[in-house]
């Protein structure tokens, strides 16, 4: 492996609150899947960047995919309203505003989430977990 190629190098990850809360949302309310990404060439402080696939393709492209639930406070994930509870015992002329108080209590869940970046986190590698630090920017 490359010195470039390996994520071991790696000490801090910048990212945005923004990204980190809105790939949590995102991969709760439709299909595929939002993460922070992390692409070589890896280097000591790199920057983390929200990407949404349908096709997990880390082993071809070498990139590092980290879970916005890694970066976010765990009491915050506890709290993310959930539709389908919601919709439950719903009738049909309830279901648009209970989907409009929903999207109202997602955006008020991703300013909290937003507020609620850890310090740190682990990312996955050959050689094991590693602890890197989390750098908010934006």
């Amino acid at each position: 492996m490359a010195e470039d190629d390996d994520p071991t190098t790696i000490r801090s990850l910048a990212l945005s609150p923004d990204d980190a809360a809105s790939a949590y949302a995102y991969t709760q309310e439709n299909p595929g899947e939002a993460v922070l990404r992390v692409t070589p060439p890896f280097h000591g402080r790199m920057r983390a960047r929200l990407h949404v696939y349908q096709r997990d393709d880390t082993e071809l492209t070498g990139a590092i995919h980290i879970p916005p639930e890694s970066v976010i406070a765990s009491d915050v994930i506890d709290d993310y309203p959930r539709l389908e509870a919601a919709l439950e015992d719903a009738t049909p002329d309830e279901t648009d505003e209970i989907r409009k108080r929903h999207a109202d209590a997602v955006e008020k869940w991703q300013a909290r989430a937003r507020e609620s970046i850890l310090e740190a986190t682990t990312i996955d590698t050959d050689d094991g977990p590693q602890l890197v630090e989390l750098k908010q920017i934006g």
